[in-house]
């Protein structure tokens, strides 16, 4: 949503020369066509941008054009070319930088300046949107206006980019994934299994917290420390700020259970939408479920972590209050670690949350995104998953003859880049 509430679309922004047209390469580097006689689409780019504009993207070229600068190009050609390119593909529009380095403006990639121009005058959301080149510079141009990015690797004899989203071998490839990327939002929409997303680190907390299909937020001290926090209480802030209306959990960091109880009260303090976890065991083994059985008559919303057996579920349970909302957290990912099957113990566990329907039952630390599937059919209430297997959600449904072929070419690219070769 834009400035009081208006609606605003996503956009596939695109680099012109190594992603719509094809460039002349020269030593490894690439380089734009000289005239309009020497401009040729690459293969599968009118179909994958008509494809892209039918599933409602915006489409916007974003070219630097430095020759115009340096006197090699006359703006009249370049013009002509990106006149051609609007009329033979679905364009929004095709903003240019005709500057150099030197010239010092805002619109030269790596700066966003062309993209947040394109973004103000079509109304496009940047955060939904991607970005698709083949040179590090589109790549940090997209990534500095908050869009996601598609990296296409042609092998150029220069610096590849450090940071990207997706790496891919062409535009109709990037264009595939940004399609299937709303495929799983239908199929995920007919799970009733909440999908919560685990994750310390604050921007990304956001943007997943941003996704309508992630229903809950949670947290632990091993990714805190992951993604570097200094201070709990302020990094806990800092979140709370921006996500109050859906749950979001905290734990305990310490291993007496008065000191427990201490920073579960306080915890319980920062917000309506905070649940507290607390540890099943201290270190020592001792079983937490006495202070579960206060904190919970006190009306603190918990979070019972790190169980793996049923016996501390049915403990768990009988210290929770009915009357108080909950969560009751089975490590099922860590018990198939052991080659045990969860499926059966988290069904039993289903079975016995039902003596307090204000808890739910969390399938924790999953390892595929097969067991958002395993969780739904068994009727656990809500699954945690950290981004990386977010990340795999665009390929639910996705054809597995496609996905070879991509995997070889994938194979193929990377065993060419690197120069092997068995003869050798």
């Amino acid at each position: 949503m834009g400035i009081g509430g208006e609606v605003m679309r996503p956009a596939v922004f695109l680099d012109r020369d190594g992603v719509i047209n094809r460039p002349t390469v020269r030593e490894g580097k690439p380089f734009p066509p000289h005239s309009l006689a020497e401009l040729e689409l690459l293969p599968g780019v009118q179909e994958a941008l008509r494809a892209l504009k039918a599933g409602g993207y915006c489409l916007v070229v974003v070219t630097n054009q430095p020759d115009i600068a340096r006197g090699t190009a006359l703006s009249s050609v370049v013009d002509s070319m990106n006149d051609w390119l609007k009329s033979v593909l679905p364009l929004d529009a095709v903003l240019t930088c005709p500057h150099d380095d030197r010239d010092l403006c805002q619109c030269r990639k790596p700066l966003p300046g062309l993209i947040t121009q394109a973004a103000r005058e079509l109304r496009v959301e940047c955060k939904a949107s991607y970005m698709i080149g083949d040179r590090w510079r589109d790549i940090e141009a997209g990534r500095r206006a908050g869009c996601k990015t598609f990296y296409i690797d042609r092998g150029y004899d220069e610096p590849a980019p450090q940071t990207y989203d997706f790496r891919v071998g062409s535009l109709p490839d990037a264009a595939r994934i940004i399609l299937q990327s709303n495929a799983p939002l239908t199929a995920i929409h007919g799970l009733k299994v909440k999908i919560f997303a685990d994750g310390a680190n604050a921007p990304e907390m956001l943007d997943m917290y941003s996704k309508p299909y992630i229903k809950g937020l949670t947290t632990n001290p091993t990714l805190m420390r992951k993604a570097g926090i200094l201070s709990y209480r302020a990094f806990a802030r800092e979140i709370l700020v921006q996500i109050r209306d859906k749950p979001l959990s905290f734990e305990v960091v310490c291993d007496e259970f008065a000191e427990m109880e201490r920073q579960a009260l306080e915890i319980a303090g920062w917000a309506d939408n905070v649940y507290v976890k607390i540890p099943v065991t201290n270190t020592r083994g001792e079983p937490s479920y006495a202070l579960i059985r206060r904190l919970a008559s006190r009306g603190v919303k918990l979070n019972v972590t790190a169980i793996m057996t049923l016996a501390q579920v049915r403990e768990v349970v009988s210290a929770l209050s009915p009357e108080v909302a909950s969560f009751v957290s089975v490590f099922a990912g860590r018990i198939a670690d052991t080659g045990v099957d969860p499926l059966p113990l988290m069904a039993d566990a289903v079975q016995l949350l039902k003596t307090r329907p204000k808890a739910e039952l969390i399938w924790a630390s999953p390892r595929e995104v097969l067991n958002i599937f395993h969780a739904d059919s068994i009727g656990c209430h809500v699954i945690t998953a950290t981004r990386d297997i977010l990340e795999k959600l665009p390929l639910v449904g996705y054809n597995l003859d496609e996905y070879s072929l991509d995997t070889v070419r994938m194979f193929y690219r990377d065993a060419i880049a690197s120069g092997f070769s068995p003869c050798q």
